[in-house]
């Protein structure tokens, strides 16, 4: 895990380099301190980071020096995204200025950077109007998931949040209702995908949290007739987004 963190994320070492990057407001995903150092300044990063919701990680000092590429890192390593993240509000004004009903696609969890970049490329080719994506345990937008995207992260906003129950629940007081990807479902082809719509997409080894699909309004299984069960998440995420797309139009 540590080799693909460093192959994916831009890096920032150093305490004033990472105390910069978050003051002036770039998307930091993770923040990692080396445990056991409390001084001012590491106590100032804490605080910018706390106050940036981005992520703390107290690792050793052998992490760091594993992490560390420019061999300076003064106990702080700081995991910045590659792009720019959008917000929820950024998205819905996407649909709005379109004059389209919003359709969002929602990921609990994903962390397979190349399923997050297959997603989002899927998003840009169905019409959605913006993917959001869990702050904890799940990829960010790292150079490998732009490569995956081929592209599409530049024209589809990914928008970041703590809590998706939370973000279903206002959504769902603006109009949109939420159908989640589980086996056990209703059929896709049983179900009406139309009108203001989010589809979430589970993490690759337990699917959609209890938490959230019981906040969706519908579970919607694919039909499939091998011997395995389960599909990859960024296939299962294909197949139902282009339901959404052939009843949409």
């Amino acid at each position: 895990m540590e080799h693909r963190e460093k192959e994916e994320s831009s890096r920032v070492e150093g305490r004033n380099p990472v105390l910069e990057a978050l003051r002036s407001g770039r998307s930091v995903d993770k923040v990692y301190i080396q445990a056991g150092l409390h001084d001012g300044p590491i106590q100032t990063i804490l605080r910018e980071a706390r106050k940036r919701d981005a992520i703390v990680a107290f690792v050793t000092k052998e992490r760091l020096n594993q992490m560390s590429e420019t061999g300076n890192h003064q106990g702080v390593i700081a995991a910045v995204a590659s792009y720019q993240y959008s917000t929820v509000e950024d998205i819905l004004k996407r649909a709005e200025e379109k004059g389209e009903d919003p359709f969002l696609i929602l990921l609990d969890e994903i962390e397979d950077p190349h399923n997050l970049g297959a997603i989002i490329r899927t998003a840009n080719l169905a019409g959605a109007h913006g993917v959001i994506i869990t702050r904890h345990r799940a990829a960010g937008l790292t150079a490998t998931v732009a490569k995956a995207s081929a592209g599409a992260v530049n024209y589809t906003p990914v928008a970041k949040v703590t809590n998706l129950s939370g973000t279903i629940e206002e959504l769902k007081r603006r109009g949109l209702w939420f159908v989640c990807a589980d086996m056990g479902g209703t059929s896709m082809y049983d179900l009406d995908l139309k009108g203001p719509i989010g589809l979430v997409i589970g993490s690759e080894g337990t699917g959609v949290g209890r938490r959230v699909r019981e906040k969706c309004d519908f579970i919607a299984s694919i039909p499939m007739k091998g011997e395995i069960d389960s599909l990859n998440a960024s296939v299962a995420a294909g197949i139902l987004a282009y339901e959404i797309v052939r009843q949409r139009g």
